[in-house]
């Protein structure tokens, strides 16, 4: 049994499924310089993380963002000290950088609209320009122009055939939904499996039910100023109550989602799904850039105009990478044949055996351009590159069937147990940053593996994320090892300015999954509590240590509650020990409670720790500058919950996103449309 792909559509008994049988293929940071008021500013950037006093940047240039007053200068140094100012550099020369004559912090006063103080708010109004600079010289419009969907890799699948494949759960558990600032009168919900609730007309929120706990989510790539509709591929474990062994490779049955959420205002609705059977996805990456295209781009049949290349992390070592065409080019098409193209393993042409290396749990691809490598985190602690696009025989071998098997051109044990996240550097893609369960975060240089530039030994780590513009990664933990107090979500430097961890947000418990949002400065995270919060995070090119009151810059998106059904919409009554989820699911029910997110509300310590059911498992924001604002979450439940973070975005955004959209419009004529066919129409099951 190969790889199927499962695709909804209209027919006499309510769906249709089509089957994909194989998969189409199976710099380091450099921060902000702080400039003065004289014409020239001092810097480092020495060899090895040591600066050298006495070097002269270009001149600071004043000008004033969003009523704020901040100056231009050359940005400085990077991990190991190899970047220069000009990775960064905008279209002028120039990075901008916070005012520091007369005074340690920003000359900012006053409130912004959404009740930050300005002083905050002023690394979120100068991320847009720095990022758009950055995607302008390292993201690609086009890349791998042989790896392309087509109808012949694209088969039926009958009803009974798919059954295996689906999540176990045909409905929701019962929850309510308080929104702050909104009277709600308790209503509760129960949605069925692959639909949505109808959006809230005062509120940018989506929900929708995927019918098990989510492990694994990543949004769709799109070109600046596309305004294309918005995409979200994710996993979910077939059983709620299921567990899985870390130290043993498995298959099985498993489900890969695409869910179309249109322009972020209608309910959302399944697209099509994969089903595989290599086991449960520990992560998935889409290309960061270049393979998306129009889906009115004309193509010959049998080829298909082509969404996204998404590589996923199976539990029996593979990684796969699969060519998604666009919804409504698939749908078009309702018999095909299958043809595998590619899989990616460990091991070489005499040797390979997969299950050397165990699991495969993370995943990263390089974000610049061409994006020819991907990075996989292992069990025993290796990771191995692939060069996707090679031709050399010893990594590239034809099988019988006419698929290809990849094999990786570097390989070395990067830590002593698995490891858990893996993270190109954005700005050069010659580093690279692993976290382990040996609790070790190390920051790697690729040129030089025999050992890592710097090694940190603090805890046990969940996932790490590293933000532009700066010279560390941000990082969740498990509270297993953390002292009281301490565990939640850090800012780690990687070395070369030295600063001390800055401590983003205290948590009571493990914290699952933390994302976080170039266009925004910020980093979102979902807790073992069922709580979600975003965080804005400071010019961490200076000294973290001078930041005050940090509280203030948190706030809480929404918390997730299990309560009795009886008091959905009271007080909350005491908590019941953790059972089944079946057993769970007769007597209580979900409680979500959402902040007004137009106004940054203060968050409050938190001060319970729930059952392991209320985890939130994986948090996403959207990396595309059309979506900049919108964040994914989902957890245990099943229920997928998508936001928008108003009050972050800003008039400077607003405005280089109507500047993209002109040029798009003016490069490729009209912008594309939202398939035609509605979410009940692309339904995968139609609930009795």
């Amino acid at each position: 049994m190969g790889t199927h792909l499962l695709v909804p559509a209209a027919g006499q008994n309510g769906m249709h499924f089509f089957s994909l049988q194989q998969p189409l293929c199976s710099d380091r940071a450099s921060g902000l310089s702080r400039g003065s008021r004289t014409d020239t500013a001092l810097g480092g950037g020495g060899r090895g993380g040591r600066g050298s006093m006495g070097r002269l940047h270009p001149p600071v240039v004043w000008e004033v963002w969003g009523g704020v007053e901040v100056c231009w200068g050359a940005a400085s140094g990077g991990v190991g000290g190899l970047a220069e100012g000009r990775e960064l550099a905008g279209a002028n020369g120039m990075v901008p950088a916070f005012s520091c004559a007369q005074k340690s912090k920003p000359q900012c006063r006053g409130l912004a609209p959404n009740g930050f103080h300005n002083s905050i708010m002023a690394p979120v109004w100068k991320c847009p320009s720095i990022t758009h600079s950055l995607r302008d010289r390292h993201y690609s419009p086009w890349e791998f122009p042989d790896w392309l969907p087509s109808t012949r890799k694209w088969t039926f699948l009958s009803e009974s055939e798919c059954a295996q494949y689906l999540p176990g759960e045909m409905k929701s558990p019962l929850f309510s939904i308080q929104r702050e600032g909104i009277e709600e009168d308790g209503v509760l919900y129960r949605i069925n499996r692959f639909n949505s609730l109808q959006p809230h007309e005062e509120r940018l929120d989506v929900s929708f039910f995927v019918g098990g706990p989510v492990w694994a989510m990543e949004w769709c790539p799109c070109p600046e100023g596309s305004a294309a509709p918005q995409y979200v591929a994710l996993y979910c474990n077939k059983g709620m109550d299921e567990k899985h062994s870390l130290a043993e490779l498995h298959t099985g049955p498993a489900l890969l989602q695409l869910w179309a959420l249109g322009i972020l205002q209608p309910e959302a609705g399944l697209a099509y799904a994969i089903a595989a059977d290599h086991g449960c996805i520990w992560d998935m990456k889409f290309c960061p850039s270049g393979a998306w295209e129009l889906p009115t781009t004309g193509r010959k049949p049998p080829q298909m105009s082509r969404l996204g290349l998404l590589a996923a992390a199976f539990s029996d070592g593979k990684v796969l990478v699969y060519s998604l065409p666009h919804p409504e080019g698939l749908l078009a098409h309702k018999r095909a044949q299958v043809q595998c193209i590619a899989t990616l393993q460990v091991g070489s042409i005499q040797a390979g055996n997969s299950s050397e290396c165990g699991q495969c749990f993370s995943l990263s691809w390089m974000p610049s351009k061409p994006h020819q490598h991907l990075a996989a985190g292992f069990y025993d602690g290796t990771v191995a590159i692939w060069n996707l696009p090679t031709k050399s025989l010893l990594q590239r071998v034809r099988q019988p069937d006419g698929s290809l098997k990849l094999y990786p051109f570097r390989c070395f044990l990067a830590h002593d147990h698995a490891v858990r996240s893996i993270e190109w550097c954005k700005v050069n893609s010659n580093f690279l940053v692993t976290a382990g369960n040996d609790r070790k975060i190390k920051f790697w240089d690729l040129r030089r593996l025999y050992e890592p530039i710097n090694s940190i030994k603090r805890f046990l780590t969940t996932e790490i994320t590293w933000l532009l513009p700066y010279n560390g990664v941000t990082v969740a933990q498990d509270n297993c090892y953390a002292s009281y107090g301490l565990c939640g979500i850090h800012y780690i430097d990687a070395g070369y300015l030295g600063f001390k961890a800055y401590f983003v947000a205290p948590r009571k418990g493990t914290v699952w999954s933390i994302s976080s949002s170039d266009w925004l400065n910020a980093v979102a995270a979902g807790d073992i509590t069922g709580e979600l919060l975003a965080a804005v995070l400071p010019d961490l090119a200076m000294n973290p240590l001078n930041i005050k009151r940090p509280s203030e810059r948190r706030f809480p998106i929404y918390k997730a509650d299990l309560v009795p059904c009886s008091s959905a919409g009271g007080e909350e009554e005491p908590r019941p020990k953790s059972r089944t989820y079946s057993e769970m699911t007769k007597e209580h029910c979900l409680r979500f409670q959402d902040t007004d997110l137009v106004q940054a509300a203060p968050l409050s310590p938190p001060s319970r720790v729930g059952p392991q059911d209320m985890r939130q498992g994986a948090v996403r924001f959207s990396p595309n500058l059309d979506s900049h604002g919108w964040l994914v979450s989902g957890g245990q439940s099943g229920i997928v919950r998508a936001h928008c973070l108003v009050g972050l975005t800003s008039p400077v955004g607003h405005k280089l996103l109507q500047e993209c959209r002109a040029q798009f419009s003016a490069m490729y004529g009209d912008r594309p449309e939202s398939p035609s066919a509605s979410p009940a129409e692309h339904g995968l099951l139609q609930e009795q």
